[in-house]
């Protein structure tokens, strides 16, 4: 493998910062965690702990059904969208 994988605790650490590139992302739609990686340019697997992240704390809410494939759709909530 020829990218080194950062550690969770650095990943983790990011999260604030994370906030309003994801919440441009999403700014025009619900995307899944992939759409959201492939938008702001980060490994999904990073993207995964942000977007977590954000939607335990209520700044990200998803859809109450999947997708076809299975995926959930993410949205910022009223509040965050609004700000």
């Amino acid at each position: 493998m020829s990218e080194q994988l950062r550690s969770v605790r650095e990943v983790i650490r990011e999260e604030p910062v994370m906030h309003q590139p994801i919440l441009a992302a999403v700014a025009g739609g619900g995307l899944t965690i992939a759409e959201i990686a492939e938008r702001i340019g980060h490994p999904t697997h990073e993207v995964v702990y942000w977007v977590m992240g954000m939607r335990r704390y209520g700044h990200l809410v998803e859809d109450t059904e999947a997708d076809d494939d299975g995926y959930f759709h993410y949205s910022a909530t009223s509040t965050e969208a609004r700000a």
